[in-house]
Parts: structure tokens; sequence; C-alpha cells
């Protein structure tokens, strides 16, 4: 059916039109008119083809072939978002926003499949199946996209990674970064996250894999500025760690004494020469437990720290 375009309308908070993209879609509607038509609901409201939409005003259309869906709600949503997501000018960051949210909503659509769902329950197993049981949300993605599962969980968990500073820095900066970079990027502490996108936006480094090489030459340079025999801000920032970790199984005094048998040259030396973490705090602290279990007295304490 035809609809008069002055009807459709539009929800507010609707993704930014990519004029560029507006217009490669024109041209090609021109050429060989609208294929797909865009869907809106039974209150005119538009579910998916805004792109679509503006292109037909471009070349003057008043009227506009729609397709009218029952859809509501979420599942109008989730039927935009997956019309959005399969298109090629999405950023990194974008997309995996978008990854987020759709499965927000699948999850809301289908509550059985979040976490694996109860269908282990008592209840479930019980049940008469009256319909197939909805496929896990990546696995849903993944067939709609055409990519592996392990993609769709990449994406989702680089999302989820980055810190929202360091997604507003990715946001004003000129070039796009890739899905890679961002993945690197978003296995990198908060803080480090934050100087590699700045470095990165304002085009001094090229790559994070330069950040990470850059930062691994770091504590040499510090190290240099510091004395031989004094507790440097390293090794504080690993002792720091080190009592956050075992704050409750190690007094005051007994750390005191232990620590106070440890050689900082020792100390900073091992550190430094650690590269198999981006944590300075979390490579000395490996160390201090290491020196602290190594003097006599009281008991061991187990390896616990996260990173």
């Amino acid at each position: 059916m035809q609809i008069p375009i002055e009807q459709i309308r539009i929800k507010e908070g609707r993704r930014s039109l990519d004029s560029g993209y507006v217009k490669e879609l024109a041209a090609s509607i021109r050429e060989m008119g609208l294929l797909n038509p865009i869907t809106i609901d039974r209150e005119n409201v538009l579910i998916a083809g805004l792109h679509r939409m503006e292109a037909a005003k471009m070349l003057g259309w008043t009227e506009i072939p729609c397709t009218v869906s029952s859809l509501e709600g979420l599942a109008a949503e989730l039927a935009e978002i997956d019309e959005n997501i399969v298109r090629s000018d999405i950023s990194a960051l974008e997309y995996g926003e978008i990854l987020l949210r759709r499965k927000e909503i699948y999850e809301t659509l289908h509550p059985e499949t979040k976490n694996g769902g109860d269908r282990r329950s008592g209840k479930t197993r019980s049940a008469k199946c009256t319909s197939d049981p909805a496929r896990s949300f990546v696995e849903d993605t993944a067939e709609k996209l055409g990519v592996n599962p392990c993609t769709v969980r990449r994406q989702i968990q680089t999302a989820k990674n980055l810190s929202p500073e360091t997604k507003e820095i990715i946001r004003g900066a000129d070039a796009k970064l890739s899905k890679k970079s961002a993945l690197k990027l978003s296995r990198l502490e908060p803080e480090q996250q934050k100087e590699a996108a700045t470095l990165l936006a304002s085009r001094e480094i090229r790559s994070v894999d330069e950040y990470a090489a850059k930062e691994k030459e770091a504590p040499e340079e510090i190290s240099a500025q510091e004395t031989s025999c004094g507790l440097t801000a390293s090794i504080l920032s690993g002792m720091a760690l080190f009592v956050k970790t075992y704050e409750t199984e190690m007094s005051d005094r007994t750390f005191a004494m232990k620590l106070s048998q440890v050689d900082p040259d020792e100390i900073n030396r091992r550190g430094r020469a650690d590269f198999s973490t981006n944590s300075v705090a979390l490579r000395y602290a490996r160390v201090i437990l290491e020196k602290y279990n190594g003097q006599r007295g009281g008991r061991k304490l187990p390896y616990r720290f996260k990173g």
C-alpha cells in the first residue's frame, strides 16, 4: 500500500540520519525503484526505513510504499535494530551499543533465554512444549548477521568493557575506530583506555598496540627517576592491591613485619621485568605476595589476584 509521507510519524530517540547513506539510497531508488517498502505500525509510526523515506523525500516523492506491521513496543524496536545493524557504515562503538540494546530487548521478550533460562528446572521439563524454544540471543543475532557466534560475544564484551569516558572520546574523534581496535582498547584498564583513546583521537599514536608497547617501556622510565632503595609509587600501588586482596586474612603487624624484610630493589626489578599484564599494580603485587610467603612465620596466603 501507499501512504502520504507527511502522515508518517517518527518516534523521538531514533538514531541520527547518515546523509551520505541517504544520498546513496536516493541514487539507487532513482535507478531501480524502492525494492523494500518501509514498515509502519497501525498508527503510522515508523518502525523501519527512515533512510529510505528520507531518500524518497529527496527525490520529491509525496507518497511511499509501506508495510503495516502489528509489532508494537519492544518488538517494534527490535525490528528497527535488526534493520540498522546490517548497515556497513555503523561505527564499531555504535555497533556494540546496538548489540547491547538488542540483547536487552531480546532477553526481555524471551526471558527463558537469559543466562540459560530455567530450561533445566522441573517445571520446564514437565511442561508440554507448544512451540520450539527460543534460541539464545547470541545464536539468533549470529544467524541474522551471518557471522560466527564468537563474533557476537566479542562485540558485546567490547561494548560492556569500554568505560563511558572512553566512549565519549571515541565518539568525538574524526576517524572511526575499527572493531579490532575497539576490542583491544576494551581490554585495558579504564584509565589506560581513556589515555589510549585520547592519543588515538589526536593521532599521536596509530594503534592500541603502539600504546601497549609504550606502556611496557614506562616502568623503566619511571625507575630511572626514583631512588634505588625507597618504596616507589609502583611498589606502593602493588602494596595497596595486595592489602585490598588479603585485608581479612592478615594483621597489619604481620604485614609490616614481613614486608620490612623485603628488599625494594628486588621488587622493582621483578615488577619491571613482568609484562604479562598491563596492570602495573598487579605485577608488583604478585612479587610482594611471593616475598611475603617466602618469609618465615605465619601461614602462606593463596594467590587470589584478578587480572
